[in-house]
């Protein structure tokens, strides 16, 4: 038995993997993201994903009992069959666009998933695997900004997708409690919940703080640095490098970058919070007495009970991001008082402010999706029940099955808040955008003798889509924050 493959430790508790990310999920996860993390839905004991999450929990264990060990034989749990065959699987039901080779998962699926395999196979085995530069794209960020996304080629995927499998055990056994973003058995709900239990005995002063061009700032050398902590493996290590020297291709020219990591890339994510976890390790270990650390990714909150303890908080991240090479966002980075009639802050696509129930006269952290959010769920239902996109419907279910998913993950997402009236709001503006394109369609109006003016609020309420065309309904779908964190 190698040193590096420890003992294999009884099936961890099953566990849903939430399709959250920084913001609201606005699609639902599909069928095979369930897999995405340590632990999952059940399998058969001897499929290859059984076997896949056999070798996390022994990694995970071994890991985790002896915190200085280093691993040295891991290249070869990259190249396993099973192993790939599992980071296909993960690869494929997260889809996206292929990279800068133009090759996309439906042409791999054509011309066989199996050679593509073994080709991967072949190319580690014998050392002449080489990452191709990423696909610089943007997306929106806002009105006037646009954030720039990082797409790997297919196969730099699928290996990068390979050795976060074997690698993300091994480090999930050192991170700190206070870290919730892409991590497995973590999200952003359980993050927001923790800070509803600190405002609600008297920890009311937040810094409300964001890393500036985190991604994009990584000093890869001290990235490595840490890395090597764990992993001495040298053909792991040099495949990392690779990563992340590969460079940008924008605009036909390729740019090498010597500091951060590509944002977009299945690695990075598990790069960012190793990280990061300096930064939680130095706060459990000198300054948790100023308040409570929760971080997701690059956005933090530290929960103080004092303007001067929240003052001392801020300026001890600061310094600790600077001997990290990293600086907080000057325009984000702020310190909010909590208090009834009060201004409130937003974190992970909520905003939070404390309020006073109805029911029991008490104070409480509240939150509901925040305004950029509800703008943005607008838009995505304008567009996707616009006449323009719909001229063969022949019925307004086929627009209704197109909406629920959105409708659903968005629920899925705000529904442990305080959102009814939002979740109202919504409901009503998914049946004005249906109105309008049952007008534009000229949708159950008769012809002949039968024609008739209709009056839409009348004959056709929300309800009626509920009822007969199983429009998915917000209101009535909120859950107690609790059961949240209970989960």
């Amino acid at each position: 038995e190698r040193e590096s493959e420890g003992l294999v430790v009884p099936l961890m508790g099953e566990t849903k993997t939430r399709s959250e990310g920084r913001g609201p999920a606005l699609t639902m996860a599909a069928s095979g993201a369930a897999c995405e993390g340590m632990v999952g839905q059940a399998v058969r004991p001897n499929h290859p994903t059984e076997k896949v999450r056999e070798l996390q929990r022994s990694l995970f264990r071994a890991a985790k009992k002896n915190r200085k060990r280093r691993f040295h034989a891991l290249y070869d749990r990259i190249l396993r069959r099973d192993v790939l065959q599992e980071a296909w699987k993960r690869v494929k039901s997260n889809r996206g666009a292929g990279g800068v080779d133009g090759e996309t998962l439906s042409m791999i699926e054509q011309h066989g998933v199996v050679d593509f395999l073994a080709e991967i196979r072949d190319a580690l085995e014998k050392g002449e695997y080489r990452p191709r530069p990423v696909r610089r794209v943007y997306i929106p960020k806002s009105k006037t900004q646009k954030r720039p996304l990082g797409i790997p080629t297919v196969k730099d995927r699928v290996v990068q997708m390979a050795a976060k499998i074997v690698l993300e055990p091994i480090f999930e056994a050192d991170f700190c409690d206070c870290s919730y973003g892409f991590r497995p058995k973590r999200s952003a709900t359980q993050a927001l919940e923790v800070l509803r239990l600190r405002c609600s005995r008297g920890q009311r002063v937040v810094v409300d703080g964001d890393i500036k061009s985190f991604f994009d700032s990584i000093d890869q050398a001290r990235l490595m640095e840490r890395v090597a902590r764990r992993i001495c493996d040298r053909r792991v290590l040099r495949l990392i490098r690779q990563w992340l020297r590969a460079g940008v291709m924008e605009d036909g020219e390729t740019r090498k970058s010597t500091t951060g990591t590509p944002q977009g890339g299945v690695i990075s994510p598990l790069l960012a919070n190793i990280v990061l976890d300096e930064l939680d390790e130095v706060w459990a270990r000198e300054w948790s007495h100023l308040g409570e650390l929760v971080r997701y990714a690059d956005d933090f909150v530290v929960v103080c009970r004092t303007r001067r303890q929240a003052d001392e908080a801020l300026a001890r991240v600061r310094t600790i991001l600077e001997q990290m090479r990293l600086e907080l966002h000057p325009e984000k980075t702020r310190i909010v008082e909590l208090r009834v009639r009060g201004e409130g802050f937003d974190f992970l696509g909520c905003h939070l402010r404390i309020m006073r129930s109805h029911f029991k006269g008490k104070t409480y952290l509240f939150r509901w999706p925040r305004t950029k959010a509800m703008t943005s769920l607008r838009e995505r239902i304008r567009w996707t029940a616009n006449w323009r996109r719909w001229t063969r419907m022949r019925d307004i279910r086929e627009v209704i099955e197109e909406l629920n998913p959105l409708l659903r993950g968005w629920c899925n997402y705000f529904r442990t808040g305080n959102a009814s009236r939002h979740f109202n709001t919504i409901d009503n503006y998914v049946t004005q955008c249906l109105h309008r394109l049952m007008r534009r369609r000229r949708c159950h109006q008769g012809r002949g003798r039968n024609r008739r003016p209709v009056l839409w609020w009348r004959d056709w309420p929300h309800e009626r889509f509920v009822r007969d065309f199983g429009l998915h309904q917000l209101l009535g779908t909120i859950r107690y924050p609790g059961a949240s964190h209970a989960a």
